[in-house]
């Protein structure tokens, strides 16, 4: 590969043949550098697209790979002949954080953001062999690291960033723990946190000899020189993985990359792998994650895999020697599911999950040193560098055949999890059922066989010949399951033949019940019971799930033949055939069934059908689920109500018909005539003489300015069956008040009389006198006394005495409504007095109006030199003018331009008309003057900008469509 100038980099050269059909998962390709090497490589790391490397010379060179171009050129404060050449680097998986170790052990830092290494004068001669970073990844410092040394001390620091000369870079450096001098140099640490436990850490150190695992609390988190790591390495004993110390061979400790791109999404676990490289070979396993710390070393390591060295194809120099001994291991990291080794000049890849080798290459030509194998933990990326070339390792699908691997070692569930295409997930499931039925677990095969495409004959002929009928249903729930909805005659089969066997099941468990006979290994009649509920559920499950594959006509058939009652409801009402769970349970009068399904159904036609004989036997519930259906249509549930009304007893406030009625008229509003008159047919036919009701409800339309009844057929009513007030009321909402009041003078309700005679008001007086002489005539014909006749009498004020003596009988003195005559004479001799007074100061106003009309003959108004006209604002006295009292001034045509504006049509035209004349003197004399006056007093009448008319213009807007409105903007 090569880095070009565009940000990122292209192919160059590969060392592997990539026309072959299939991919190999790893490929080699060599870096094209694009920058003059002055020097040799002596170290390089790689961390989150980030490469850094280190030359002989003492320059260190960072390189972001998304941009290559841009290449920073970094030396150290002192030179190499002073510090020596740079032994190792460490960069942490954020790329921020660079420390760096030369051969006579000076430390130096350097951060992401900064071009300048700060010597880490606390680490100076501590020679640096592994680093932990810190788990959480900071970028702003390093937090709490560990740091392991050649001499066997485990360090713990803080670093952190700093722009201050005299302060120092590290917050604090403790020793924390220390390994024997016999177990070597610290050549590997990791530490990660615990899920679930954030006081607590896990921390691997390996030494060429031994393998430490710690578990436990850690200490507060601080920078202020508290150590975190100290109480954990202090109270915590280590669980040990030892090897032999025959030979001494390089040693490392490495962990599996973070999944990229969605690779590795598939993985149900989000525990890491890592690997031990010793003398024996690669000793590798996953780090378990569990809230139990106590032990959790023991586990870990209790499953650990030893790749041994002699599992490695030998070199052909290897072969020849006369040693016959295995080519040492220089560095080895960890992909996903492969070991990466470097041993001599090739790389060997071997999958950790069987050990097979998928890659055995030789990459380095004789004489040619590698400085290292470096994964990017964060891009899953992995590079080998030699002296002065650099080669990326490409992986390429490397999942692709772990799901071989897991099934051959019948991991079922794994193999499952991994395989990709419907190939491989098919070979999986029948591999699995295979061997399940192999081992009788029959029911578990079923799941797995309706998963695969094994034919379908073979797997059902299997259960039937074994009897084993529990897990054929299973097999065809799970085929049906994943039958394409395309296959329609498959799935109406399968569907069909699982309630075949789902009524068998259930009747042979009614019938253990019923004999309370055992059935099979010592399951009794109370087994069979609890046996029965969960097999009644899993059939009513499977039916609501596949209720579209089954065919209404055969299941009924199936189910019917087994005499299931329960279930065939069941599916009847699942496949909303109201009509024939509803004829069923209304024909055996189970009316609270019947009303539990009509709850859960919407046709309307189904509540019509059946509303009659329901409103006879359970009406107030009948109306209570009416009452939340909206698609109903009253007027064809009014049959049901007349029904209803005609056999039922009740009062009407307990009538079911006429609560619905209300609800209908009153909450959804209706209007139609029809729902109003079998409302009013109701309230007229009930039994009791109270009105009441009736009355309420005619009243409510009158208030509501509403006559959404027959006023027609609602009189008759009303006097078919004697219903006078209501009677009453129809005649007064038809403007009928004589009749209204003769009907209520004839049933004697005077007083009803009286308050319809009132309705007519001050519309029509005449005619409410005329009402009000119908009630004199009947009050003093009945009335027992004179003086309580005229009493009731004096509730309007039209009648006058006068109105009401030739209704007295002959024989009544003038002594019992003297009074009243008195009353009316002092009355009309007020009225007379009040008249004259009137008259009196009328003619004081005539006097005073003539006085005023002469004093405005010698009115004037005084005109300043520099006053303007109201309207285009030029001076007022360059032509003729008018002032109004106001002190608003207009030049005359101004003034009749804004009266036109703002007169009707006829007023606009007659001042159009005069102007005329006026201008271009066609009339003189007399009849000139005539024009001007009269075209004076309709221009100068009032003021334009504060008379009526001014007023009448206030919804004007100030600002006019023809005026600039840039001048108006603020």
């Amino acid at each position: 590969m090569a880095f070009d100038s565009g940000g990122g980099y292209v192919a160059a050269s590969s060392l592997q043949d990539l026309a072959e059909t299939s991919l190999p998962i790893f490929n080699i390709e060599r870096v094209q550098l694009q920058f003059s090497l002055s020097s040799d490589f002596v170290a390089a790391q790689v961390a989150n697209n980030v490469l850094v490397l280190a030359l002989s010379t003492g320059r260190i060179l960072r390189i972001d790979l998304d941009s290559p171009a841009d290449i920073d050129d970094i030396d150290l404060p002192k030179k190499s002949t002073e510090i020596g050449v740079i032994r190792r680097m460490f960069l942490d998986p954020s790329a921020s954080h660079l420390i760096i170790t030369t051969a006579l052990h000076d430390n130096y830092y350097l951060h992401t953001q900064s071009r300048h290494p700060k010597a880490l004068s606390r680490l100076k001669g501590v020679p640096i062999e592994s680093i932990s970073w810190n788990p959480s990844h900071p970028t702003a410092s390093t937090r709490e690291i560990l740091i392991g040394a050649a001499d066997g001390n485990i360090y713990e620091t803080y670093i952190e960033p700093s722009t201050e000369f005299y302060r120092r870079e590290e917050k604090y450096l403790k020793v924390v723990h220390r390994v024997h001098p016999s177990d070597g140099p610290v050549a590997g640490l990791w530490a990660d946190l615990v899920p679930g436990r954030p006081d607590a850490r896990r921390v691997l150190v390996a030494t060429p000899a031994k393998l430490f695992h710690f578990a436990g609390k850690v200490g507060r988190y601080g920078s202020d020189g508290s150590s975190v790591y100290s109480k954990l390495f202090e109270s915590e004993a280590p669980t040990v993985q030892e090897i032999s110390r025959a030979q001494l061979a390089p040693s490392m400790l490495a962990v599996n990359p973070d999944p990229s791109d969605g690779q590795f999404a598939e993985r149900s676990d989000s525990e890491r792998v890592f690997a031990w490289l010793s003398s024996q070979g690669v000793l590798h396993g996953k780090l378990l994650a569990s809230t139990d710390l106590s032990g959790l070393g023991n586990k870990t390591f209790s499953e650990l895999k030893l790749l041994p060295r002699t599992a490695l194809p030998a070199s052909q120099s290897a072969m020849r020697s006369a040693r016959g001994g295995q080519d040492p291991v220089k560095s080895m990291v960890l992909t996903q599911w492969h070991i990466l080794q470097l041993v001599e000049g090739r790389i060997i890849a071997t999958n950790r999950l069987d050990e097979t080798v998928v890659l055995n290459q030789s990459i380095l030509e004789e004489g040619q040193n590698a400085i290292g194998l470096v994964a990017d933990l964060t891009k899953n990326t992995f590079w080998l560098f030699t002296e002065q070339e650099i080669f990326e390792i490409v992986v390429n699908d490397e999942s692709r055949d772990v799901w071989k691997i897991m099934l051959k070692q019948q991991q079922f569930e794994a193999a499952s999890r991994y395989a990709k295409t419907s190939f491989q997930k098919d070979a999986v499931a029948t591999a699995s059922g295979d061997y399940l039925v192999g081992k009788g677990q029959f029911q578990e095969a079923a799941l797995v066989y309706g998963r695969s495409t094994k034919p379908f004959e073979q797997v059902a002929l299997t259960f039937i010949d074994n009897d084993e009928q529990d897990a054929l249903r299973k097999y065809l729930l799970t085929k049906l399951q994943h039958l394409k909805k395309t296959s329609t005659m498959q799935r109406m089969m399968v569907a069909a033949w699982l309630i075949e066997i789902y009524m068998s099941k259930l009747n042979t468990l009614d019938d253990t019940i019923t004999t309370k006979a055992e059935i099979s290994e010592g399951m009794n009649a109370k087994d069979s019971q609890g046996q029965l509920q969960v097999v009644r559920k899993e059939f009513q499950d499977f039916a609501t799930k596949y209720k579209s594959d089954l065919d209404k006509k055969t299941t009924y058939e199936v189910i019917s033949s087994h005499g299931r009652e329960e279930e065939l409801l069941f599916f009847a009402t699942l496949v909303n055939d109201y009509n024939y769970v509803l004829a069923y349970w209304i024909q055996r009068e189970r009316w609270l069934e019947a009303l539990n399904i009509l709850k859960k159904q919407t046709d309307a036609e189904v509540y019509y059908k059946y509303s009659t004989v329901l409103m006879a036997n359970v009406p107030v519930e009948l109306v209570e689920i009416m009452m939340r259906q909206t698609n109903l249509s009253t007027q064809k549930l009014i049959p049901a109500f007349l029904n209803y009304n005609k056999i039922t007893r009740v009062p009407l406030n307990q009538n079911q018909a006429v609560r619905y009625l209300l609800f209908d008229i009153n909450q959804r509003q209706s209007t139609s005539a029809a729902v109003h008159n079998t409302l009013i047919s109701i309230y007229a036919s009930h039994p009791s003489r109270d009105e009441s009701a009736l009355l309420t409800y005619l009243e409510a339309q009158s208030y509501a300015h509403e006559q959404n009844y027959d006023a027609d057929f609602a009189l008759r009513l009303c006097i078919q069956h004697a219903r006078v007030q209501s009677c009453v009321h129809i005649y007064s909402a038809m403007q009928q008040f004589a009749q209204a009041v003769d009907l209520a003078l004839k049933h004697d309700e005077v007083e009803l009389a009286a308050v319809v005679a009132d309705r007519p008001a001050d519309e029509d007086p005449a005619l409410r006198k005329k009402l009000w002489l119908k009630v004199a005539r009947k009050v003093i014909g009945q009335s027992q006394g004179i003086k309580a006749a005229i009493s009731f009498l004096k509730r309007c004020e039209l009648l006058r005495i006068e109105d009401l003596i030739p209704f007295f009988p002959d024989f009544v003195v003038i002594d019992d409504f003297k009074e009243e005559i008195c009353a009316a004479l002092e009355e009309y001799s007020r009225a007379i007095d009040g008249l004259k007074a009137e008259m009196d100061d009328a003619a004081d106003t005539a006097k005073h109006i003539k006085s005023d009309i002469r004093e405005l003959e010698h009115r004037y108004a005084i005109v300043e030199p520099g006053e303007r006209c109201y309207v285009c604002r030029l001076p007022l006295l360059v032509r003729q003018f008018f002032v109004f009292p106001c002190q608003h001034a207009f030049h005359a045509d101004c003034l009749g331009k804004k009266v036109i504006e703002q007169a009707g049509v006829a007023k606009s035209k007659r001042i159009k008309e005069l102007q005329v004349e006026v201008g271009r003197g066609t009339s003189t004399g007399a009849k000139r003057e005539r024009a001007v006056k009269e075209l004076d007093a309709l221009i100068a009448s009032a003021c334009v900008l504060c008379s009526d008319s001014a007023v009448k213009q206030i919804d004007e807007p100030f600002v006019l469509q023809s005026d600039n409105r840039e001048e108006w903007a603020l």
